[in-house]
């Protein structure tokens, strides 16, 4: 996570950048932004439904054979209800224990987050992005050339938004280069430069295509 002295960098980077503009710029630096709570269950689930039949499959393979040879005599197919009343049982029980298992070690954090598919935490910062671009632009109800970095610091992904009016005179090449500053950083021993850098792209687009000679006050990193 970010120190304090990253915090006082990313707030004066956001002064600089508002600074000759009249857009806004809004950092937002969240933590995890979901708790993924269908993922253990679904590692579980997994588990419990894929792994029992192969083993299965494994250990009825002798007897199969068995059959298929002609070997099968009139007192071991007796016995072959019982052996499967008792397999099936077993069976069961094996899901219910492996699926609990699973589930309970892939609802740690650290394992969790490893085995947590990239598109659903993409999806789910997309998401919260989208929510705080609505909460930022509902407090500056007149901009429209308001811009939003949204930094996801445990999945380690970034969004850009941006509102219409300065969207449709610098599309999307700029905000993709912000967020791929931000990607790019979180690979260094310093993440908080590769935050300063995208937020540095944003206010020059903003000056280049809405300037202003206003002074305005430093908006602050919002910490989710």
């Amino acid at each position: 996570m970010l120190t304090p002295e990253d915090h006082a960098r990313i707030r004066a980077a956001v002064a600089a950048a508002e600074e000759g503009s009249s857009g806004d710029i809004f950092c937002v630096l969240a933590g995890e932004v979901s708790s993924y709570r269908e993922v253990p269950i679904a590692w579980g689930a997994a588990a419990a439904l894929l792994v029992p039949p192969l083993v299965l499959a494994v250990a009825f393979r002798p007897l199969l054979d068995t059959i298929t040879a002609g070997g099968w005599t009139a007192a071991q197919a007796g016995a072959l209800h019982g052996e499967l009343a008792f397999a099936l049982t077993g069976y069961a029980i094996v899901q219910v224990c492996l699926f609990g298992l699973v589930a309970l070690i892939t609802s740690l954090p650290p394992v969790r987050r490893l085995v947590t598919p990239r598109f659903l935490k993409r999806h789910r910062v997309k998401k919260a992005a989208y929510h705080h671009f609505v909460a930022a632009h509902s407090h500056v109800r007149d901009s429209e050339t308001g811009v939003l970095i949204f930094v996801a610091l445990v999945e380690r992904q970034v969004e850009v938004m941006a509102d219409a009016a300065i969207h449709a005179k610098v599309g999307d090449a700029v905000w993709r280069s912000a967020a791929d500053a931000v990607r790019a950083g979180m690979k260094t021993p310093d993440p908080t430069a590769g935050i300063e850098k995208a937020i540095a792209i944003c206010g020059e687009a903003l000056k280049a295509h809405f300037p202003s000679t206003s002074i305005r006050p430093a908006t602050a990193p919002i910490d989710d």
